[in-house]
């Protein structure tokens, strides 16, 4: 690590390429988090669990006892989470959503081709797929904006629920959603449901089964991996038609490219630019040694454009394969929801492509690398096929 602070470039797809050509673990500042920018040292990260821990918040013992959460937790806590959910986005069970997804989109599609202007987020990034996982989670319609406001709400301010004291208003977001969900809870104990919130009450453990308090993390849980990374997927498709306006043409032409696309958008413009682990022990990363308990930070769009793994990496290649990004993650934290994510944005894509006839930024409208789970709102000026 350099002792003197580098000049670095405000742009951050510039910012990390000079971060891999030369700073490739950099401290910039006494207790700040090492970020971490090639590929290959970001992947031991996420591989090694056992040095790089997922558990990184600065919570008491007690606080997380009292609300379990597998995204900040290691093995055997994490395991055991995740065995209880992970059915819930297995291929299989996530292929039988295809009809909804299909329905939904063409609904939310058909109303926006009417349109010569408006926010994607709104009309179809965000109401997608918070529609199916609240239909997986057998939440009523009319929940349905209150449960992506919480989401985005909750969500956004990740880094204060951590590290910090949240403000006043994630703590209302928080302290309504759980209410909600405690309220279901309470009444899928008295009356099941079949639903995956009504299977989670009633899934039996070694210990019984789940408290109040793991289910509700569950439900927080599950709105995340449900629907924040499709709407950073779609917003980033829309991101790669405006900038590069032939690939639309290239998907009306030839559909059978969108799978190749969506994958090419994940690793060009990932949903989450990185993610966080603190060391369990003295380290080394590039030559770099990395004390015990240091706050380490996997640079993931930074590895997803490392020249020495990806040929032409700052180009989008349309039909790239192999294609071993890490935009969804790695080892036992890959993403809960990757095969969600990527039909529904194998299915918004191809909507869009068979309905509009183009689709772009409003005058005046830009987007900040770097946004967890994209941007809140996103104009673009649509033309209908």
């Amino acid at each position: 690590m350099s002792e003197v602070k580098p000049d670095l470039p405000e742009s951050p797809y510039e910012r990390w390429s000079v971060l891999r050509e030369s700073y490739p673990v950099l401290q910039e500042e006494a207790d700040a988090p090492y970020a971490v920018a090639r590929y290959e040292d970001v992947l031991t990260i996420l591989k090694d669990n056992e040095t790089f821990s997922s558990d990184v918040s600065l919570r008491s013992e007690e606080e997380k006892k009292i609300r379990p959460s597998m995204l900040f937790s290691d093995p055997p806590v994490h395991n055991r989470l995740r065995k209880l959910v992970s059915y819930a986005f297995k291929r299989a069970f996530v292929e039988n959503q295809r009809p909804l997804i299909e329905a939904r989109c063409e609904e939310l599609v058909g109303d926006l081709s009417q349109y010569r202007e408006l926010d994607l987020v709104e009309a179809l990034a965000a109401p997608l797929p918070v529609t199916i996982i609240a239909h997986m989670l057998g939440v009523v319609g009319g929940d349905q904006k209150q449960f992506k406001a919480w989401s985005d709400k909750i969500f956004s301010n990740i880094g204060e629920i951590l590290f910090a004291q949240p403000d006043a208003d994630v703590q209302k977001a928080q302290e309504e959603m759980d209410s909600y969900f405690l309220d279901r809870i309470a009444q899928l104990r008295r009356q099941p449901e079949d639903n995956l919130l009504g299977r989670l009450v009633e899934t039996e453990t070694e210990d019984g089964k789940l408290t109040d308090q793991e289910v509700l993390s569950f439900c927080g849980l599950l709105l995340i991996a449900g629907n924040e990374t499709t709407t950073g997927l779609i917003t980033a498709s829309a991101r790669v038609f405006h900038e590069l306006p032939e690939t639309f043409e290239q998907l009306k032409v030839s559909p059978d490219l969108i799978p190749t696309f969506v994958e090419e958008t994940l690793r060009y413009y990932s949903p989450f630019s990185a993610t966080i682990r603190r060391t369990t022990r003295d380290t080394s990363i590039a030559g770099t040694n990395i004390p015990k308990g240091a706050l380490v930070l996997p640079l993931i769009a930074s590895a997803n454009r490392d020249e020495s793994v990806f040929e032409n990496a700052d180009q989008f290649v349309i039909d790239r394969n192999p294609n071993p990004h890490i935009a969804l993650g790695f080892g036992i934290h890959n993403c809960l929801g990757a095969h969600l994510a990527r039909l529904e944005g194998q299915i918004a894509v191809a909507s869009m492509t068979r309905h509009l006839k183009s689709i772009c930024y409003a005058d005046g409208e830009s987007t900040v690398a770097g946004e967890l789970g994209g941007p809140s709102s996103l104009r673009v000026k649509i033309e209908a096929a």
